[in-house]
């Protein structure tokens, strides 16, 4: 079995190659969940899915991705990081696909589940990945595969229904997505050579009842799931909120756009910005307070700015890319780099689920947003204090032996 330092890309062309390969993985990781927003009340018609059903599977994504990624170091350590990836990628395909045949909602749920299971590995495996083969340009390969996590969503939000409508509904419109799955599996098939196992022989395998007592681990939680909770509000009631503010459906739907796409040049301006403030805490404070400002104005006066508010709220996502860049530059080899980043996201899209549930109780008890926006500017008081304690300089190994 290749061990962690052994199974290396042999030349810098395939280094650069494996990152192409990384990027156009993350482009495939919210095409799942994206795509589908963008046709649901076609398929809940067709379907004759109700508002119940509809609410699982809006719920799904976050559920899937804490526990299947939770589950998934046991699959990376047996058949390696190369492999799990064109694994993944196969899963994924077969889930996309299999959604389209569904003439009833629970094979339709079901398919769901399965995209979203390839899909929950890929996103644990990211870090580990760019930890593996860019260890020297971790907030580089970060930022690109962060900005390509957005770029997927965007894309598949606003191209989804023109492919549908091209290819003759919203079947294939869905389906259309399982090429790129395809595709990017391609490059991956010409890495099986070079795969690694983050626990060789058993012997480099950093257990997880260990991680789970450092306090850095938890501060990684706490940051990624208040950012994730929030994103995954504002893709289920941000809308919403804007326009019981008084926006336009049609300008509601513009703004949350423009919250996703503010993030993409942000996020990959991040390697520049990691570089000039360091180990300072200054990045994490900033994306809580302008998150924090972003959900106080659309509590104050959501039809007065209501750009300004989304560009805040997109500005502040970037922290989801920053805590990913941190699992990379807080470890110092892949085995500790994938037990950290199992924890954090299965933990911490436990949390995120919370949100959009939260928010939907929230609204439901008082018949008003307030409490629900109260409850969000305080959670980005959490990214802001949980960051600053990421800042520090030391590694998850070093917290482990104090």
């Amino acid at each position: 079995m290749p061990s962690e330092t052994d199974a290396t890309v042999p030349s810098p062309r395939g280094r650069w190659l494996v990152g192409a390969a990384i990027v156009l993985l993350a482009l495939n990781l919210r095409v799942i969940v994206a795509s589908l927003g963008a046709v649901l009340p076609a398929v809940r018609s067709e379907l004759d899915m109700s508002s119940t059903t509809a609410g699982v599977l809006t719920t799904l994504p976050v559920l899937c991705f804490a526990v299947v990624g939770f589950g998934s170091g046991g699959i990376v350590r047996r058949l390696g990081l190369h492999l799990t990836t064109v694994a993944l990628l196969g899963v994924l395909t077969f889930g996309l696909v299999l959604r389209t045949f569904a003439h009833g909602t629970g094979l339709f749920l079901v398919a769901t589940a399965i995209g979203l299971a390839g899909a929950a590995v890929g996103n644990v495996i990211l870090p580990p990945l760019a930890k593996l083969h860019f260890p020297d340009r971790v907030p580089l390969i970060s930022a690109l595969y962060g900005a390509a996590l957005m770029a997927g969503a965007t894309l598949s939000s606003a191209t989804t229904v023109p492919l549908g409508d091209a290819l003759g509904g919203w079947r294939p419109g869905l389906a259309a997505w399982a090429a790129l799955a395809v595709v990017t599996a391609l490059p991956w098939l010409t890495l099986l050579g070079h795969d690694v196992h983050t626990d060789p022989s058993g012997g480099d395998r950093l257990p997880l009842a260990q991680v789970v007592r450092s306090r850095l681990t938890w501060a990684m939680v706490l940051c990624f799931g208040a950012q994730s909770a929030a994103a995954y509000v504002q893709f289920g009631w941000y809308t919403e909120i804007l326009v019981d503010g008084g926006v336009s459906q049609e300008q509601a739907g513009v703004l949350l756009g423009l919250v996703a796409g503010v993030g993409i040049p942000l996020t990959l301006a991040l390697p520049w910005l990691m570089t000039r403030t360091g180990d300072r805490p200054i990045l994490p404070i900033a994306f809580g307070l302008v998150s924090s400002a972003g959900w106080l104005g659309l509590l104050l006066a959501p039809a007065g700015q209501p750009v300004l508010w989304s560009v805040l709220l997109g500005i502040g996502g970037a922290a989801f890319t920053w805590t990913l860049a941190m699992i990379g530059r807080r470890t110092r080899t892949p085995a500790a780099t994938t037990a950290l980043s199992l924890v954090t996201q299965g933990a911490g899209y436990l949390l995120a689920g919370l949100g959009p549930f939260g928010v939907g109780a929230l609204h439901d008890a008082t018949g008003s947003w307030t409490p629900a926006l109260i409850a969000l500017i305080c959670s980005s008081a959490v990214i802001a204090i949980a960051g600053a304690v990421i800042s520090r300089p030391a590694t998850l190994e070093d917290t482990l032996r104090r």
